[in-house]
C-alpha cells in the first residue's frame, strides 16, 4: 500500500526527472561538455539552476507540514532529492547516519568526485536541514542548492585534488552533522582535507557581501573571494567566522583551513551598510530568518547569482591547485 511518503517521493522524483531533461533541452552544450575552465563554468552555473533546486526544497516542505527539519519526512526527502540528483550526476554517493539531539537518527551526505588526490580533499559544505518553523528555502536552502547547481555543472572535470560536497543534517541542532563528521575521522582522514569551504545563508534579502575573515592568519580562501568581488567591483565586508556559528566553526576547531561567505541572519543592517550595498538600514539582514515565511520569495536574486558565481570559481580554483 502507498504511503503519502512514497506517493509524495514518486512525485518527487518525476519532478526531479522532468526538471532535468528540461534543463538539458536549454543547454545541451552545457550537458555536453567539460566546464573545466572558469570561463566555462560560470557560463553553465546559472541562477535558474540554483532556484530549480530551491523550488524542489519548496515542494518538499509544502508535502512536509511545511518543515524540513531533522526527524521529519521533510528532512528525509530532502536527503533523497540530494542523493538522486548527486548520483545522476555521477557522484559517488554516500549516506553518514548518526544521533542527533532529540528524538532518532538524521543524516549527512556526501558526494565524492572519482578523481582526483584523495590525500588532497576539497570539502564543500551547506547544512541541509531548516528549523521547526519554516521550510528554510534560505536558511541553508541557498547554499545547499548553489552546492547542488555547482557539482552537477563540475560533474565532468577532473581535477587535481578530490572535491566532497557535503549537505549537513542538524546544523540547527548545534552543528551536530558537522561535529559528528570532524570527531570521527581518522588521524590521517583530517590531515587529508586541504581545506573547506562553507555556504550557509548567501541570498539574504536585506543582503552583505560578508567574507569570512582569516582573523590574521595567511589565509587564500579569504584571498580568493575578496579577489572574487574586488575584480567584480562588487563591496564586501569582512565577518569573523566566529559571529555566525555554522559548520566552518568545526572544522576551524579541527585546525582546518577554513572560510566561506554569508549574507547575514538576524543581526541589523547599519546606515553604513546601506549606503553601501543597497536595502534598508535598521532591518535584519534577513527578515524572515528562522521564520515560517523563509520561503522560495525570501531570496535576493541578485546577490545569490553573484555569490553562486563565486562559489563555482572558489571550488574549481581550489580543485586545481598544485600546493597546499
Amino acid at each position: 500500500m502507498l504511503t503519502f511518503r512514497s506517493i509524495f517521493s514518486l512525485m518527487l522524483l518525476c519532478v526531479v526527472t522532468l526538471a532535468s531533461t528540461s534543463v538539458l533541452g536549454e543547454s545541451p552544450s552545457c550537458d555536453k561538455r567539460t566546464n573545466n575552465t572558469n570561463k566555462k563554468l560560470l557560463e553553465c552555473v546559472t541562477v535558474e539552476g540554483v532556484r530549480e533546486h530551491q523550488a524542489a526544497f519548496q515542494a518538499i516542505a509544502d508535502g512536509n507540514s511545511g518543515i524540513r527539519s531533522v526527524g521529519t519526512s521533510g528532512y528525509s526527502d530532502s536527503v533523497d532529492y540530494v542523493v538522486q540528483r548527486m548520483t545522476a550526476a555521477g557522484y559517488d554517493v554516500t549516506i553518514q547516519e548518526f544521533d542527533a539531539p532529540g528524538p532518532i537518527s538524521t543524516y549527512n551526505v556526501f558526494a565524492e568526485t572519482q578523481k582526483g588526490d584523495p590525500n588532497k580533499v576539497i570539502m564543500v559544505g551547506a547544512h541541509l536541514d531548516s528549523v521547526n518553523t519554516g521550510p528554510g528555502i534560505q536558511d541553508n536552502g541557498s547554499g545547499s542548492a548553489a552546492i547542488l547547481e555547482v557539482a552537477e555543472q563540475m560533474a565532468k572535470v577532473k581535477p587535481r585534488n578530490q572535491v566532497r560536497f557535503a549537505w549537513w543534517g542538524a546544523e540547527e541542532s548545534g552543528l551536530a552533522g558537522s561535529n559528528y563528521y570532524v570527531n570521527t575521522l581518522s588521524p590521517e582522514g583530517k590531515d587529508n582535507i586541504a581545506l573547506y569551504l562553507n555556504f550557509d545563508m548567501i541570498g539574504s534579502p536585506n543582503f552583505v557581501r560578508f567574507i569570512y575573515d582569516g582573523e590574521g592568519v595567511p589565509c587564500s580562501i579569504q584571498s580568493f573571494f575578496e579577489s572574487f568581488y574586488t575584480n567584480r567591483d562588487l563591496q564586501y565586508e569582512l565577518l569573523s567566522p566566529t559571529l555566525f556559528s555554522s559548520a566552518h566553526q568545526t572544522f576551524i576547531d579541527a585546525g582546518i583551513p577554513s572560510g566561506g561567505l554569508f549574507t547575514g541572519a538576524d543581526a541589523i543592517k547599519t546606515p553604513e551598510q546601506a549606503a553601501i550595498f543597497g536595502g534598508t538600514a535598521g532591518d535584519q539582514y534577513d527578515p524572515c530568518y528562522h521564520l515560517a515565511c523563509d520561503t522560495f520569495d525570501n531570496v535576493s536574486l541578485e546577490v545569490l547569482d553573484q555569490n553562486s558565481d563565486a562559489i563555482a570559481a572558489a571550488i574549481l580554483y581550489f580543485a586545481k591547485q598544485k600546493n597546499r
